[in-house]
């Protein structure tokens, strides 16, 4: 049996227990809540840093970033920032930026593109207007060219005529960047007077130089034949314009593997890298090209060239600098855009340059005919020798040398040695200064030698010589003059061509005339005029 102390002693023990117990497990607790609300603090804090880091990154995306995509459409060359902070990229947040610059930029694009287009239409429109004046306005001016010739009328005609061109392939060129056609329709035509009809547009072409190395008769297809003309007339702008007007720009027309190249040299500022490698892109036309991208005013002339080259499958190449200090720009013209045209039956423009090739020709082919010209020569000079000793022996026969001259049989005069005259013979009269006799004297006045007067160009037996009223023959003229109060004939019109071909004469002269003279050794090949056959 249980003692009642010890019962006491147990019980005592056991709520001691239980209290040691229940107070550790407190303690447990209050630790446990007090790391619990040390981890709330933390995650609260953590949600309030990612939150204002959020912020930063979307103003910062808004402010910089958004912009700077925004203008990189236009100007390539800017960079777009990157989050705010570093360790943004790659993370959730980070890719999600990046999905709205990229559906930003994507956007725009399409804006731009469809705002570009409804421009270029417009202004496609408005160059179809203009070309279509300035064309009518040539057409006028040719017909003014060819009714008149005064001299300073025509001066005037061409002045405007040029200008009217200048004009017409600023508008021609603003039409092809805008996705015209070229406007023209050509049948084939030389090479060389594509180039030139394309050096003719331009205010400085007396500063173009072009050799044509080409064999005669290396022409274009028809459809080709504007194009190149526009592209060379683009060319030689940018290097006349970025050249001192003191120099000139040199222009090579040479055959290659695969066709033909024109290369435009100019001894202008050249390009730097960028600039060179944007020409490149430009002239290429493998990128669709907006007029907000030409800068502002726009600058068309390598966009055009880059919509012809791509639209005719021709190659241009800026990207070689010039040996003379400026820009190389070569033109390459593959040969299935060539073809052959007889260059006897349709010549180049009496403008073009001539070929070197057909110049070493002739110079070959006169070599080898040379000596057949020698042999010629010196036969004919055997034969001359016997006809003039059987005129000698004639006119001592029938005495009719007068004055040292013997009559020949084909009518020339060669010189003789004199023979006095008969004692009994009259003396022949004086003919008056600067006079050409186309007679002779006939001493006998008849006879065998009759014929020989006629030959020579002496009145016939029994017909009296005119004189003037001083007693001295007067010349005879081969066509009659007119009687006194004869009214006088009318000219012929003049024909189209010859009112051209006179113009061209005429336009040729005063551009040499007005050329100054160079210092340096002339150029044989060398052409300043206007050479505007394929205009």
């Amino acid at each position: 049996m249980i003692q009642l102390p010890e019962l006491v002693a147990g019980g005592l023990a056991a709520g001691t227990l239980c209290a040691l117990a229940l107070g550790g497990s407190l303690v447990r607790t209050r630790r446990r809540n007090a790391a619990l609300r040390a981890e709330v603090v933390e995650l609260r804090a953590q949600l309030d840093g990612a939150e204002g880091a959020f912020i930063t990154e979307i103003e910062h995306l808004a402010a910089r970033r958004m912009p700077a995509a925004a203008a990189q459409l236009a100007h390539p060359h800017l960079r777009v920032p990157g989050p705010a902070r570093q360790h943004t990229p790659g993370t959730p947040t980070g890719i999600a930026l990046e999905c709205v610059l990229t559906a930003l930029r994507e956007e725009l694009t399409a804006q731009r593109v469809r705002i570009d287009a409804a421009a270029q239409a417009g202004l496609r429109g408005a160059t179809r207007e203009i070309q279509a004046a300035l064309y009518r306005l040539q057409d006028a001016l040719r017909g003014l060219q060819q009714r008149y010739d005064e001299p300073e009328l025509a001066q005037t005609l061409f002045a405007l005529d040029h200008e009217n061109e200048q004009s017409l392939r600023r508008a021609q060129v603003a039409a092809v960047v805008c996705g015209a056609w070229v406007g023209l329709a050509r049948e084939g035509s030389h090479v060389v007077d594509a180039v030139t009809g394309g050096q003719a547009r331009l205010a400085g072409y007396h500063r173009v130089q072009v050799h044509n190395h080409l064999e005669p008769g290396t022409a274009l297809v028809s459809h080709a034949v504007e194009p190149v003309a526009i592209i060379v007339a683009e060319l030689l702008d940018n290097a006349l314009r970025h050249s001192a007007p003191d120099t000139d720009v040199v222009v090579n027309l040479e055959h290659v593997h695969h066709g033909v190249c024109v290369t435009v040299d100019d001894a202008g500022l050249g390009m730097t890298q960028d600039e060179r490698a944007r020409a490149q892109r430009l002239v290429a036309g493998s990128d669709p090209v907006l007029l907000t991208d030409l800068g502002d005013p726009p600058r068309m002339g390598l966009a055009a060239v880059g919509q012809l080259t791509r639209q005719f499958d021709l190659h241009v190449d800026v990207t070689s600098p010039s040996p003379y200090g400026g820009v190389r720009a070569v033109l390459r013209v593959d040969s299935h855009l060539l073809a052959r045209i007889d260059p006897g039956e349709r010549p180049p423009s009496a403008s073009a340059p001539r070929s070197t090739r057909e110049h070493a020709a002739r110079e070959r082919v006169a070599g080898r005919e040379q000596p057949v010209r020698e042999t010629d020569a010196r036969e004919t000079a055997g034969q001359g020798t016997a006809v003039r000793a059987t005129a000698l022996r004639d006119t001592a026969v029938h005495g009719t040398a007068v004055h040292g001259t013997a009559v020949d049989e084909t009518g020339a005069s060669e010189a003789a040695p004199t023979e006095p005259p008969a004692p009994d013979a009259p003396a022949a009269p004086a003919a008056p200064a600067g006079d050409a006799v186309d007679a002779a004297a006939d001493p006998g006045g008849s006879g065998p030698g009759g014929a020989e007067h006629a030959r020579a160009g002496a009145p016939a037996p029994g017909r009296q010589e005119p004189v003037t009223p001083a007693g001295l023959p007067q010349r005879r003229r081969r066509t009659r003059a007119p009687e006194p109060g004869t009214p006088p004939s009318q000219p012929a019109a003049r024909r189209p061509e010859e009112a051209a071909a006179a113009l061209a004469a005429l336009q040729y002269g005063t551009a040499a005339a007005r050329t100054p003279k160079r210092a340096s050794t002339p150029d044989p090949h060398r052409t300043d005029d206007e050479g505007g056959a394929a205009r």
